[in-house]
């Protein structure tokens, strides 16, 4: 049972509702890292404004993030969101079991265009290792045509599942209720 008094979707008013409604007229779905933030309103907007930001992000497109967020998740033994993303994948991609578990065993291996598995394998090293990352690094994402922009927002996006798994697992959010 979570730790915290998650406001149930049924329940939900103000800033939590409308977050809730937006969630479920975009994906269809309340994720439980979502419904962690429903006792901060106001964190709660923040982190709907972030993901609006990459619903409509110019650059990084949905199959990157999800595999950004899986690897993370795997990574960092956040089972919900390994879980959640696999699903994603696998239901709106082509993605197969065997292509999604060698990319977890190997970033460089993931069934990406070569510019989209250059970035996941930067954001998991910086992620993982980021006393590690280099001016080459970055420069070699730039030749493939990505932004400083791009390469900033794709590696928050992966840090921030450190985050969420961080308090997802501090609050029980994977325990049953």
């Amino acid at each position: 049972m979570a730790l915290l008094n998650i406001v149930d979707p049924k329940d939900a008013t103000g800033k939590v509702k409308e977050v809730y409604d937006m969630m479920m007229e975009r994906a269809r779905v309340i994720p439980r890292p979502m419904q962690l933030l429903s006792p901060s309103p106001e964190q709660m907007g923040i982190a709907a404004q972030f993901m609006q930001y990459y619903f409509n992000h110019p650059n990084l497109g949905f199959e990157l993030l999800a595999h950004i967020r899986l690897l993370m998740a795997h990574t960092f033994n956040y089972d919900y969101c390994t879980q959640f993303n696999t699903g994603l994948l696998q239901m709106l991609t082509e993605a197969t079991d065997e292509q999604l578990q060698a990319t977890l065993a190997d970033p460089s291996r993931a069934a990406l265009e070569e510019k989209e598995r250059a970035m996941l394998v930067f954001v998991h090293k910086a992620v993982t290792r980021p006393e590690t990352t280099t001016r080459e690094d970055v420069a070699a994402l730039r030749e493939l045509g990505w932004t400083d922009s791009d390469i900033l927002d794709a590696t928050s996006h992966g840090a921030d599942m450190v985050r969420h798994g961080t308090l997802f697992k501090a609050f029980k959010m994977d325990e049953d209720d």
